[in-house]
């Protein structure tokens, strides 16, 4: 399989094209500027370029753009939201343009989206059937899963709703990791929130599974236990033998990172189910938090 990765250098998108490599498959990466091998095509998303006729050969496309959603020192003002929107929205539309407007279309789309499309949602588990939120994450997921519109009429376009992603690289998971490596981590807020999460490890194997398989659409990329703040707190300082007795209370959150961000990002609960993954027969790796925070505190001990 020939498979052309935009994002390829972030988190997400070097795990995933080292495991495809190891597996045989051709990667091949979007960048920003002129390419310098056979591994890479240039494109220019900002300015909605990406020359259709590069997409001949490739068996699929995933899209994993889009800048990170915390950035200290910055906060969520209204320039650093337009640039969140523009940094996933250009490029999406730009690969959907081209798929469309290919004469020998990739077969597949991959597109990254985010678990905080269904918003604040406490109660209850959401499958992909589950109703889009409120909130400025949610309408962010909603337009750039809207971007993907022109490839649907050439493709399979997959929407993938993905968690907080339990890796070492970065994301989420590294305000907990830090604090807790040091013995000064806590819970956030009140630590009863409900973060979708999945590990790295199954993200992977999740994309892969997507692109040798029927499935379309919205595709929860999240582990099937719900969990807590507390519990994935109380799990991370278990496997890295460290305590977690210094809370960092919600005013604080909101004080250092803006109200915003602090709310949507690491105070919002949401309930979630893979439903399409687990429908289609995919098998976590990491069911449970509990086995990811021991592969979490394994990959730390080997860097």
């Amino acid at each position: 399989m020939k498979v052309l990765i935009s994002g390829a250098s972030g988190m997400l998108g070097s795990g995933l094209s080292t495991t495809l490599r190891s597996q045989g498959h051709h990667v091949v990466r979007l960048v920003r500027r002129a390419a310098d091998s056979p591994a890479e095509i240039s494109w220019d998303p900002a300015r909605g370029v990406l020359d259709p006729t590069a997409l001949k050969g490739f068996d699929a496309v995933v899209n994993l753009s889009g800048a990170p959603l915390i950035q200290l020192p910055r906060r969520w003002t209204r320039s650093f939201i337009e640039e969140l929107y523009a940094s996933r929205i250009g490029p999406t539309r730009t690969l959907a343009t081209a798929i469309a407007s290919a004469d020998e279309p990739p077969k597949v789309l991959l597109n990254q989206s985010g678990a905080g499309y269904y918003g604040e949602h406490p109660q209850g588990e959401l499958d992909e059937s589950g109703p889009l939120g409120q909130g400025i994450l949610a309408d962010l997921c909603a337009h750039w899963e809207e971007a993907t519109a022109a490839a649907e009429e050439t493709a399979r376009v997959v929407r993938m709703r993905t968690g907080v992603v339990f890796g070492i690289g970065g994301g989420a998971l590294a305000k907990l990791l830090l604090p807790l490596r040091l013995g000064l981590g806590g819970r956030l807020g009140n630590g009863e929130q409900i973060w979708p999460w999945i590990s790295q490890l199954d993200l992977t194997a999740a994309m892969i599974h997507l692109l040798e398989n029927p499935l379309s659409g919205p595709v929860n990329l999240v582990a099937p236990e719900n969990a807590s703040l507390n519990q994935i707190v109380t799990e991370l300082a278990r496997a890295l033998h460290r305590p977690h007795a210094f809370p960092v209370p919600a005013f604080l959150l909101e004080l250092g990172l803006g109200k915003k961000a602090a709310d949507e990002v690491l105070l919002t609960s949401t309930r979630t189910r893979p439903a399409a993954l687990l429908g289609s027969g995919f098998s976590f790796v990491h069911p449970e938090v509990a086995g990811a925070a021991d592969w979490i505190a394994s990959q730390l001990k080997e860097k």
